[in-house]
């Protein structure tokens, strides 16, 4: 019984370091997206804000990540997003699965208006978002849609095509 427990308890606690560590890797990736990415010049001023939808580890992440970085001349600055119809003062939005019910309407709203949206759950580069994290044997990457990309408004550098797997 006391064995059964401790292999319990350590999966637990292994499964907990996998997920961090992920977001970890999530957070890098989103920083790194912001070099690859063209935004609109009505976007080109003021704070660059990076967005999460709800609660979710990676908030952290990424402030602790893009603490004192800059897009350009823009502060990078993360805020968790509590209404979906505060997507639009965003330049990324990061959709975290379990908020993922709402992508459809997030890329509606920010349809050209240089809002690049990025999710975490399978499937959603191929039918709306522009960026999804996914992984392939084991390892984080991310599937890429150049054309939901620029329905968001934004331009990607066809360098970032090469890193991620197109659903294109």
């Amino acid at each position: 019984m006391k064995k059964v427990l401790l292999i319990l308890v350590a999966s637990l606690f292994l499964h907990g370091i996998s997920h961090a560590q992920d977001d970890k890797f999530k957070a890098l990736f989103i920083y790194n997206f912001t070099k690859y990415m063209e935004w609109p010049t009505s976007k080109q001023t003021g704070d660059f804000k990076i967005g999460v939808l709800g609660s979710s580890p990676i908030t952290n992440e990424l402030k602790a990540f893009t603490a004192k970085k800059t897009v350009g001349q823009q502060k990078i600055v993360v805020e968790q997003i509590m209404s979906i119809d505060d997507c639009l003062l965003y330049h990324i939005v990061f959709v975290p699965a379990k908020a993922s019910s709402n992508v459809e309407e997030i890329t509606k709203q920010v349809a050209n208006k240089g809002v690049l949206v990025v999710t975490d759950k399978q499937g959603l580069a191929s039918s709306m978002s522009g960026i999804n994290f996914t992984k392939v044997d084991g390892q984080q990457t991310f599937e890429i849609s150049v054309k939901h990309i620029q329905e968001q408004g934004v331009k990607a550098a066809k360098t970032l095509l090469s890193l991620g797997v197109s659903v294109d």
